[in-house]
């Protein structure tokens, strides 16, 4: 089946949120692979953010979406247990590429030799406290290295399970979040990890653009008087990051030829743990640009070279696993051979993996369904101003 037929089902679906995300998956994919070419036009070399803040984002996006309609139809306590078991669905994928991914690196690095591939994914913990390593893993205290994001988003889907209730109160669970979101600034609040140290994607900081994410699903920006002058802003804020990692990260001799390079020196400061302040206005930044930009109707949304991103969007969790599993894959190849015919080679057998991993989780989803489901109007447009939705009707 055509990626076009599984994805056609659901006509009056925000594309922009699917085809980004399925772009987010891809990101991932080669930025975990040392030495891949097309790891240099990922996010992270042209902006102050990378996949992991768009990931999160749209999953935001996706929980207000998928539960904050069903919140008043519903009620709190069925919504809450929808949320939590979607939070219990993350826990096992993640327990379970724990598994998957931890015996293929360490098959791989006792056949090849290689026991630095046990260092750079923090393993090596496993020969000396097994026992202990898997109750840690279980309790998400382990995290190796390339398998911290869904731990993070476990917690924020089952703090979303908590304060879901404030959904009608959108300022309040607002003004909630971005006031954790400052502790940690200060404090450098987090939770513990096994390792003494705290999660490298520390959840009191990331639920603030979780919680954004939702809301724009939820309680939709409204129009301003002058919109030109937050497109101002936002391209700036987007050349600006160009700038520092264009320019600056490379050269950073640069700033002694800058006058005032303090600010600089304060923008270039990386801290991926804590969602530093200015990886959060790149990203808003650029989504305020994709939005104002790409209409939800746009043409080449439904296009066949899109399909693929849309598909894989739409079915993330086991996108996202299986992308894990074939990176790894992929750095094998490239360590043994990394020209150009085996450049091609992982990243069209990667596109190619991904892609059929997304298809059969779409047929499976859709498998024994006699009708297409009925979209849900706030699907199509929630991102716009409430102006400017379309009628759906």
């Amino acid at each position: 089946m055509r990626a076009m037929d599984l994805i056609r089902r659901s006509a009056a679906r925000d594309f922009r949120v699917d085809f980004f995300r399925g772009l987010a998956l891809w990101w991932i994919y080669t930025d975990h692979i040392p030495g891949d070419v097309l790891g240099r036009y990922s996010l992270q070399n042209f902006a102050m953010c990378d996949a992991t803040e768009v990931f999160v984002l749209l999953a935001g996006y996706g929980a207000g979406l998928s539960y904050g309609l069903r919140l008043r139809t519903s009620g709190y306590i069925s919504t809450a247990a929808d949320v939590m078991r979607r939070a219990w669905t993350l826990y096992v994928a993640h327990i379970f590429l724990f598994v998957l991914f931890t015996a293929q690196v360490t098959y791989s690095a006792t056949a090849l030799n290689r026991l630095n591939y046990l260092e750079e994914t923090r393993l090596d913990v496993l020969g000396d406290d097994p026992y202990r390593s898997i109750l840690e893993a279980v309790l998400l205290r382990f995290q190796p290295s390339l398998l911290n994001i869904l731990p993070l988003y476990v917690v924020l889907m089952a703090s979303f399970a908590a304060t879901i209730w404030l959904l009608r109160w959108p300022r309040v669970l607002f003004g909630l979040s971005f006031a954790i979101y400052l502790v940690v600034r200060v404090t450098s609040l987090n939770l513990a990890a096994w390792t003494g140290e705290g999660w490298f994607f520390d959840p009191f900081a990331w639920q603030f653009l979780f919680v954004i994410g939702v809301l724009l699903a939820c309680a939709p920006l409204r129009p301003t008087a002058h919109p030109w002058v937050l497109d101002t802003v936002a391209a700036a804020t987007v050349l600006l990051g160009m700038v520092v990692t264009l320019i600056i990260e490379p050269y950073p001799h640069l700033l002694d030829l800058v006058s005032g390079s303090k600010v600089f020196h304060y923008l270039v400061v990386e801290d991926k743990t804590g969602l530093y302040p200015f990886r959060l206005l790149s990203i808003l930044a650029l989504t305020w640009l994709c939005v104002r930009l790409i209409r939800f109707d746009q043409p080449w949304l439904r296009s066949r070279w899109a399909a693929p991103f849309v598909l894989v969007g739409q079915n993330s969790l086991p996108v996202f696993c299986s992308g894990i599993v074939f990176g790894f894959l992929a750095r094998l190849g490239l360590e043994y051979d990394d020209r150009a015919p085996m450049q091609v080679a992982i990243n069209l057998a990667g596109a190619i993996g991904m892609v059929g991993v997304g298809a059969l989780a779409a047929w499976y989803r859709t498998k024994g369904r006699t009708k297409s489901p009925r979209a849900e109007p706030s699907q199509a447009a929630a991102l716009l101003p409430v102006d400017a939705q379309p009628d759906t009707g």
